[in-house]
């Protein structure tokens, strides 16, 4: 596996989790559906949906404190960004500048 996909994609998973419980969450998923529907059209509905879900699991954990939701979480994204990527290595440039205009330092 190319190593800088690799590095994108735990980049990538980790902003997105800090995101998905902000006020700015809606940009990142929409930014992220719309990858999806360039490389898998036919997924990108459902990635819709589980991003919602997953903000739903975060806002839920943070509330009960557990963190290791966080953690799961992250790793979940992690993966399937770097599969998207591997499958679809053109889009890396693209989700590097969706995460530099939108992670917490950056806000």
């Amino acid at each position: 596996m190319d190593p800088e996909i690799a590095s994108l994609a735990s980049t990538a998973g980790t902003t997105l989790v800090t995101l998905l419980t902000t006020e700015s969450w809606q940009g990142i998923r929409d930014r992220l559906v719309s990858l999806w529907q360039r490389a898998r059209p036919d997924r990108a509905s459902a990635i819709a949906d589980e991003l919602d879900a997953a903000r739903e699991e975060l806002l839920g954990a943070q509330a009960t404190g557990d963190p290791e939701a966080e953690v799961e979480v992250g790793a979940e994204w992690q993966g399937r960004i770097r599969r998207l990527l591997t499958a679809h290595p053109e889009l890396a440039t693209e989700l590097d500048r969706v995460m530099s205009g939108c992670s917490p330092d950056s806000r």
